[in-house]
C-alpha cells in the first residue's frame, strides 16, 4: 500500500483501524499457537493443563469484544462502546454548547 497516495482523511481512518486489526490478528495467532501446543502435548500423551499445573488456567480469547461506537474527534485514543457509564471525556464534550453525542459516532 502506497501511503503517499492517500488523503489525510484516509490516513486517519487507517490509523483508527490499525489498533483493532492488530488486536484481532494477535488473538487469532494466539489461538493458533495454543492449538499447536495442545496438539504437540497430546501427541506425547499429555494435556496442556498437565504440563502447566492445575493452578494455571489457559485463557482462550472469546472474540466477543464490543465495537467502539463513539470516539473523540481530536484524540483517537479516547473511545467508548456506548455501554455503561459515560466516560468523563464524553461528559465534557456534551457540556460544550451545541455539542451532541452524534458528533462522536464512529463512521
Amino acid at each position: 500500500m502506497e501511503l503517499s497516495n492517500l488523503s489525510v482523511s484516509q490516513l486517519r481512518d487507517l490509523q483508527q483501524q490499525i489498533p483493532a486489526e492488530l488486536k484481532r490478528r494477535e488473538a487469532q495467532e494466539k489461538v493458533a499457537i495454543l492449538n499447536e501446543v495442545r496438539a504437540f502435548a497430546k501427541a506425547r500423551g499429555y494435556a496442556i493443563e498437565d504440563l502447566l499445573g492445575k493452578e494455571v488456567k489457559v485463557k482462550v480469547p472469546s472474540g466477543n469484544k464490543v465495537k467502539v461506537k463513539y470516539r473523540h474527534p481530536e484524540n483517537v485514543e479516547l473511545e467508548w462502546t456506548g455501554r455503561g457509564r459515560r466516560p468523563k471525556w464524553v461528559e465534557a464534550w456534551l457540556a460544550n454548547d451545541g455539542a451532541s453525542l452524534d458528533n462522536l459516532l464512529v463512521g
